[in-house]
């Protein structure tokens, strides 16, 4: 997909509204985006963070309907339209397209050659008619503010504290170096008064003492500006190398704290991306903080000094350092966006590769190698093309300063030189004065980049926000004190569904499983198994009714202590990179061996892993790459087993296993005495169990294992419409 945009694309000079430039993060919330870039155009600033919280959207995206939902919510009054593309043009703009069957746009513009969108998914496109043809469906959605809409700004404040978690150290750190390094600069200050000493004080006279003297004077200044050089650049190593664990650490602990569901509706890439973002961060806090602090003092006092020696020349010197302050200031927004389409292109490219690494396997079976690498050559040249433009943009800047700084330097020198000739200045003064000018001007463009590297740290802080402000899983830690309960399960009434405006995919679900009885739950494909399994786990909430254990509400239990009890088989559930004792054990300190080996014996896998050369030492590979399905799942199975769980929950837990493999494990769960529940799909595993519950339409209903067989028999004796 081809497009270009321009090197200052964005740049406005009046005072015209402009439409904002909203990435998605979620891989389904194009439409809420757009809802948020229009709301900004008309003046309701509000970010996706404060959007999506107010109104989740599942992975099956927003539909028309709920996109009108929310913005009547936002009192923003829609319209949606079906039109032809030769009515573009009469769209009432900005306005939302539905793109390619299956995402939203905002229009901005309709031109003689195309059209300018702002795509979600990679910011600012002009669209030639040729594409628009191809991708416009047909659906337009107009909106504008309502009787009662009321320009506002929803955007939280971003604090560092809240996106670094507790750091130990910091402020005295950067107290250190702040201090080391204004010795430093009150140290290089020096370096012009002694050329001027030199000029109008030896050279004049011939004063050998005196230039012996200054010569020493300054050697020991060299000598000291070494060393504090030296002690500066230790102590911002040992801080960075501090912060950056510590930093990096809690934001880990908090990602694994969040709901899964957070972790389900993005791509991984893009989390890799944003956890990224603390590298830039922490470099912007560690350095140019205490960088631009210096440069601002240094600058203040170099000012003060040269105004002393000419109020007029010093105005100048000002004048050029308020040019390059306001270029700046208006390229911002420009620097901004691409930085921002640059960041997500590559988070893209990453998600693209690892996907591509992960899927290696099906892409070799269907002949896809060459046709992925094309793919992902269009990402590499698109993240590099947004990389030439955050370069080009950069060096703009640095030759609009070394202009400005150049033809400063020059009539500066020129004015100084006539004041010398009219004996208004000394020589030594004129070079002192060229010197100090130099470094207010160097101090001066070093504030400015700061200035606009904190503007920038938003960008990175609001990546790492998505991670940092996303509250973690609720309800982990317990309101119940006493003992365990007993491990019987009941759902009262539960209900779920995913958005508010999704169908329900549980209704008033009701089960009760007494302590150490065995239950299977049956049901098509799609009918809400794992959900169920999932709400049965607490990894989500019911959004009516609630699970407990031994009559005690599980979030009131705490999940963390529920999670202690319990143990499951997960379709979805992976190996770790080590050695089978490690994923049986999970890497436990405190595992012994026997265990680990009693564990495999139940779930039939220990003849086969002792008869591997290295035993329970072999390494499984990259998420169990070295094993067969079977023997990856029975792994699993060992490592729900050796938690000595007193409920074991089974959701299709022997699917890859043979007949016989999964009637030995069948048997050994069957004699353990804990409570089970079993989803699974053949009927032998069934009818082990004590209860069959049927799930369908969103509810339970308990089956007698004579009805079971005889829907069995039925399937089994109905022909298939292929033959």
């Amino acid at each position: 997909m081809k497009f270009s945009t321009t090197l200052l694309d964005g740049l406005r000079f009046g005072f015209a509204r402009r439409v904002p430039v909203i990435l998605q993060s979620e891989a389904s919330e194009c439409g809420l985006a757009c809802l948020a870039m229009i709301a900004g155009y008309h003046g309701l600033q509000i970010d996706l963070f404060t959007l999506r919280r107010q109104h989740a959207i599942s992975l099956k995206g927003a539909t028309l309907a709920q996109l009108l939902q929310i913005a009547g919510n936002l009192h923003l009054d829609g319209r949606p339209l079906r039109l032809k593309i030769a009515d573009l043009s009469r769209l009432i703009l900005p306005c939302i397209l539905h793109w390619e069957m299956k995402h939203f746009v905002v229009l901005i513009k309709v031109g003689t050659q195309g059209i300018t969108i702002h795509d979600p998914a990679c910011g600012v496109r002009r669209v030639p008619w040729s594409e628009v043809s191809a991708s416009f469906t047909g659906v337009a959605l107009e909106l504008l503010p309502a009787a009662n809409f009321e320009p506002a700004r929803h955007k939280p404040a971003i604090s560092l504290r809240a996106l670094t978690g507790p750091i130990q150290g910091l402020r005295g750190a950067l107290l250190r170096i702040f201090l080391l390094a204004l010795v430093l600069e009150v140290l290089g200050v020096l370096g012009p008064f002694y050329m001027q000493w030199i000029i109008d004080e030896v050279l004049v006279v011939n004063d050998h003492s005196l230039l012996t003297l200054l010569g020493i004077a300054y050697l020991f200044v060299t000598a000291f500006s070494t060393l504090f050089f030296a002690l500066r650049s230790w102590v911002v190593i040992h801080i960075n190398a501090t912060l950056g664990i510590q930093w990096a650490t809690n934001v880990f602990s908090h990602l694994l704290r969040l709901p899964l569901d957070f972790f389900e509706k993005r791509h991984i890439g893009d989390v890799v991306s944003r956890y990224g973002a603390i590298q830039n961060i922490r470099r912007t806090i560690t350095t140019n903080l205490v960088s631009a602090v210096l440069d601002g003092i240094m600058a203040v006092a170099v000012l003060i000094v040269i105004a002393i020696y000419s109020f007029r020349l010093t105005a100048i010197v000002v004048g050029v350092f308020v040019l390059y302050l306001l270029l700046r200031q208006v390229a911002y927004l420009p620097l901004r966006a691409v930085t921002e389409r640059h960041i997500f292109a590559a988070a893209k490219q990453q998600t693209y590769l690892l996907e591509a690494i992960r899927g290696v396997q099906t892409l070799k079976l269907f002949n896809l190698e060459e046709d992925r690498t094309a793919r992902y050559a269009n990402l590499i040249v698109e993240t590099t093309n947004q990389d030439v433009r955050v370069q080009q943009l950069s060096a703009l800047f640095g030759s609009a300063q070394k202009l400005l700084g150049g033809v400063g330097h020059i009539v500066i020198i020129w004015l100084a030189a006539l004041m010398v000739m009219k004996n208004q200045f000394t020589i030594g003064m004129l070079v002192a004065y060229a010197t100090f000018a130099s470094q207010f001007l160097s101090r001066g463009d070093g504030l400015v980049n700061a200035w606009i590297d904190f503007k920038m740290l938003r960008l990175y802080g609001e990546r790492l926000a998505d991670i940092a402000l996303t509250p973690p899983e609720a309800h982990l830690l317990p309101v119940y004190e006493g003992s365990d309960p007993e491990p019987n399960l009941e759902l009262r009434q539960v209900s779920f569904r995913y958005t508010t405006e999704d169908p329900w995919i549980l209704k008033g679900c009701q089960l009760a499983v007494k302590t150490g009885q065995s239950v299977a739950i049956v049901g098509p494909s799609g009918c809400g198994k794992t959900t169920l399994v999932k709400l049965l786990l607490g990894l989500i909430a019911p959004e009516e009714g609630d699970v407990r254990m031994g009559g005690i509400d599980i979030h009131k239990l705490g999940l963390r202590r529920y999670r202690a009890m319990v143990a499951a088989v997960m379709q979805s559930d992976q190996l770790f990179a080590g050695s089978i004792a490690d994923n049986i054990a999970l890497a436990s300190p405190e595992a012994h061996p026997s265990e680990i080996e009693q564990a495999a014996r139940m779930a039939g896998i220990h003849e086969q892993i002792a008869a591997m050369p290295m035993g329970y030492r072999t390494l499984v590979g990259d998420m169990g790459s070295a094993l067969s399905g079977g023997e990856k799942q029975r792994i699993i199975l060992a490592r729900a087993l050796f938690k000595k769980p007193r409920v074991l929950i089974l959701d299709e837990a022997t699917s890859h296993l043979d007949v016989v493999r999964e009637r030995y494990i069948n048997d050994t769960v069957s004699h353990l005495s804990i409570t089970r529940i079993v989803i699974a799909h053949r009927p032998e595993t069934i009818l082990q169990c004590q209860l069959i519950y049927g799930l369908a339409g969103g509810t339970l209903h308990a089956i007698t294992p004579e009805q079971f067989k005889e829907s069995v028999a039925v399937i089994q004796s109905t022909p298939s419409a292929v033959s």
